[in-house]
């Protein structure tokens, strides 16, 4: 997948990582190797905010999370790379409360 997916500074690589129990986000400008913008359900924003993070729910959360933190940084648009996962599921919740929160895809 990562050799058809990369990241530049204009449009950073928005990786997905989900576990039994959280689920991650970062977006990763791949030229230098660096996370610019991070949110997960064990962030600090959103811990304690729901009973588990391993749901659509907590996905959809920890999308607008990513979108609001990465528009902060001026960052618009972004290559989604759902890591191998299927498109269903949380990783769709996370992409389209993403979308939902103002990134382009």
């Amino acid at each position: 997948m990562r050799s058809r997916v990369k990241g530049s500074s204009e449009r950073p690589r928005l990786n997905v990582f989900r576990s039994l129990k959280h689920i991650y986000a970062q977006a990763i400008e791949d030229t230098t190797g660096k996370t610019l913008v991070s949110a997960s359900t064990s962030s600090p924003e959103l811990k304690g905010s729901f009973r588990h993070g391993g749901n659509v729910e907590a996905a959809k959360k920890v999308g607008e999370l990513i979108a609001k933190k990465c528009l902060e940084r001026g960052i618009q648009k972004v290559i989604f790379d759902r890591n191998g996962y299927l498109y269903h599921g949380r990783v769709k919740a996370l992409a389209e409360a993403a979308r939902a929160g103002g990134l382009i895809f």
